[in-house]
């Protein structure tokens, strides 16, 4: 299954692709306001959210198709395009009748393949980008499912948005980005536009830019950014969002850099160095390789001595030798914490296989 890619949809979609705008659009006045101050600073697709589905009842959700009127205006007016969300065929039928632009399909959406089919079923034979946010919860083949139920519908313009994952652990983020899963969708559609909306992932306006330049950096093809004339009256997500200003500030301070050069001495450089990780990472296989072979001669050794798999006291002086390691030879404690984590878990299954071995010997005997 091919996607096309940002150049082959024609017209002013080219890298990076900005979209912003305010979370809802509340008043006629609001709106016009915030794209107008947009607008001024070279963005020309304004997000505007419509319908907007809130996780308990009683709140804001929305003004719904009136807004919808005041868009047309605004596009007629300003000369901007707009992108919307939409959750169902109603709301799909809605927005192409009022000319809306760019389509968007919301993480909650995206985690319901029923809800995803619907709306691919009212596109065919329509002509319009269609993006897909990520599910809510880290499943990448959910998104991948609703890419290819939309391709499927006969939709040739369909892109990518990363606005991070639900967790029950408490971090700094809104949403975690865990950046390894849209990567890993640039994997399987190596052409999709695929932007980030930092500020669902932040929750936090002061976390914008660093999290804009840090999918800039991933060479993400663009942002999708919370946008506000007054941020801390908005009727929804006031914290996320930043105003018409910002917006500016933040764009003219990211560095989007290219992909690849074509300066043949950086490019003869690069390879000599990734030459040299590609020998250290065949090392360190190597190395995980020999860990292994003495875990499982250790496996064999607690077993015929009846010693349990885990021990408590041997963990930690595990972790804490290891985290000081990584600490001195300036590595991410953090970070080493965790691959070293996942080597102890393989460790334990390894030991738990030799030592089911045994039972299932004695069973046979038995």
């Amino acid at each position: 299954m091919e996607i096309q890619g940002l150049k082959s949809w024609g017209g002013h979609y080219k890298r990076p692709l900005i979209m912003a705008g305010p979370c809802s659009a509340e008043t006629f006045e609001q709106l016009r306001e915030t794209a107008y101050g947009i607008r001024n600073h070279g963005v020309n697709i304004i997000r505007a959210g419509v319908w907007k589905p809130r996780t308990r009842p009683n709140n804001f959700e929305g003004i719904g198709v009136s807004a919808l009127k005041w868009i047309r205006d605004i596009k007629a007016e300003l000369n901007v395009e707009f992108a919307v969300e939409v959750a169902n065929p109603l709301h799909v039928e809605e927005a192409l009748y009022h000319g809306i632009d760019i389509l968007w399909i919301g993480a909650r959406s995206t985690v319901n393949p029923f809800s995803i089919q619907e709306i691919a079923n009212s596109l065919r034979g329509v002509d319009v980008p269609v993006f897909v946010k990520n599910p809510i919860n880290p499943d990448l083949s959910l998104w991948i499912g609703a890419i290819e139920r939309l391709h499927q519908a006969g939709l040739t313009k369909i892109g990518a948005i990363h606005r991070g994952f639900s967790s029950y652990q408490k971090t700094r983020f809104r949403n975690v980005p865990q950046w390894r899963i849209p990567l890993d969708l640039k994997k399987t559609f190596t052409e999709i536009p695929l932007i980030c909306d930092p500020s669902h992932i932040a929750g936090n306006r002061s976390m914008i830019f660093e999290l804009s330049q840090k999918a800039a950096d991933l060479d993400f093809d663009g942002l999708m950014i919370e946008t506000h004339r007054q941020p801390d009256d908005a009727w929804s997500d006031a914290k996320q969002q930043i105003t018409p200003a910002r917006l500016g500030e933040i764009l003219g301070q990211i560095k989007f850099r290219n992909p690849t050069s074509r300066n043949k001495e950086f490019i003869s450089h690069l390879e000599e160095l990734r030459e040299e990780i590609d020998h250290l990472d065949q090392e360190l296989y190597e190395v995980i390789a020999n860990r292994m072979k003495l875990v499982d001669q250790i496996g064999y050794y607690k077993r015929d001595n009846n010693v349990t798999i885990f021990q408590k006291n041997r963990w930690k002086e595990i972790s804490n030798s290891r985290h000081s390691w990584a600490d001195k030879l300036g590595l991410d404690p953090e970070f080493m914490d965790e691959l070293f984590k996942m080597i102890h878990e393989n460790s334990i299954k390894r030991q738990t296989l030799i030592m089911n071995q045994e039972i299932e010997k004695t069973r046979n005997v038995s």
